[in-house]
């Protein structure tokens, strides 16, 4: 006859090892304070938006540098059509001209994003440090 060999124990069963936790904690938290050192530093283009409070009604002036995106992402200045490389020509002879003056962007709503920053670039190009945004409502 053979021999059975005896049901295992509970002091038998085979324990899993332990998982180490510390080092995956010591790099999340390196990770953290790094972020938490390099976030004050980085440098975010932000845009401010106007009160829109009742009391400051102001009527819109045009302003002589106009740039106006349709719909169909076509670009217009001074209410005539023109290309980027085009309207790059005319930004850098208009930043010599004028100067002082604030240029105006009028965006379609329906217009792609792309479009935008792709004036807002010319004009940082071309030396403008600002410009404004003319929304329409509704």
């Amino acid at each position: 006859m053979q021999r059975r060999a005896p049901p295992p124990t509970d002091s038998d069963a085979v324990e899993e090892p332990l998982v180490n936790l510390t080092p995956l904690i010591d790099v999340v938290f390196v990770v953290l304070i790094a972020f938490m050192l390099i976030a004050p530093v980085l440098d975010i283009d932000l845009v401010e938006l106007a009160s829109g409070g009742a009391t400051q009604k102001k009527e819109a002036t045009l302003s002589p540098i106009s740039i106006t995106i349709r719909a169909d992402n076509s670009i217009w200045f001074q209410g005539k059509g023109v290309s980027l490389k085009e309207l790059e020509k005319i930004l850098k002879a208009e930043k010599k001209t004028h100067p002082n003056q604030t240029p105006q962007l009028i965006p379609d709503k329906q217009a792609n994003f792309g479009t935008y920053q792709a004036i807002k670039n010319l004009l940082e190009a071309s030396g403008f440090t600002q410009m404004d945004v003319v929304l329409k409502p509704g």
